[in-house]
């Protein structure tokens, strides 16, 4: 990806390339309207990735994804890389990361929603959070999944977030 497509918050797509979020809302609306019966998962994930930085202080890329999941018959997914400067902490990051997925989903959702124009198919959101009960960000889970059900979503850590654990890992 070009740094034009990160300046203007182009999402990416394995499938249908570079894409404005109207695109993005689009595909997804079509693939949840194949089978208005199906059950759907709409999974919001973000992992980021140090970039080379000063000592004290490091660059990261996030990456956030956007997966829909038809239960039982794959799905598409689409993600956007922003930058973000000034992490000093694996806090921070995480931090970062859940922020990221928070904000994403507070603009994309009522997005998605509005175009849907009630004609809802059966969906579960879910924030996918890029932290574990094996490894240095088990004290935190607390706090993030504290967060992201404080703004009204369902909040998965791993090993069930693959959102962030596996496709936003994809492309940081």
């Amino acid at each position: 990806m070009d740094n034009e497509a990160v300046k203007n918050g182009f999402y990416q797509s394995v499938t249908h390339g570079q894409l404005k979020v109207e695109d993005v809302i689009i595909h997804i609306k079509a693939f949840l309207e194949e089978e208005p019966d199906a059950v759907y998962s709409l999974v919001i994930g973000t992992d980021s990735h140090e970039k080379s930085g000063r000592k004290d202080s490091k660059d990261i890329s996030l990456v956030t994804a956007v997966l829909v999941h038809r239960k039982g018959f794959g799905g598409k997914y689409f993600w956007k890389r922003i930058m973000e400067s000034n992490i000093h902490s694996l806090r921070e990051k995480i931090y970062a990361e859940t922020m990221s997925s928070l904000n994403f989903a507070s603009t994309f959702v009522p997005l998605l929603k509005k175009d849907l124009n009630g004609a809802m198919p059966d969906y579960n959101l879910e924030i996918h959070i890029d932290v574990g009960e094996h490894g240095d960000t088990r004290d935190m889970i607390k706090e993030v999944v504290g967060m992201v059900t404080g703004n009204g979503y369902v909040a998965k850590t791993k090993p069930e977030a693959y959102g962030a654990s596996y496709v936003a890992d994809k492309h940081t």
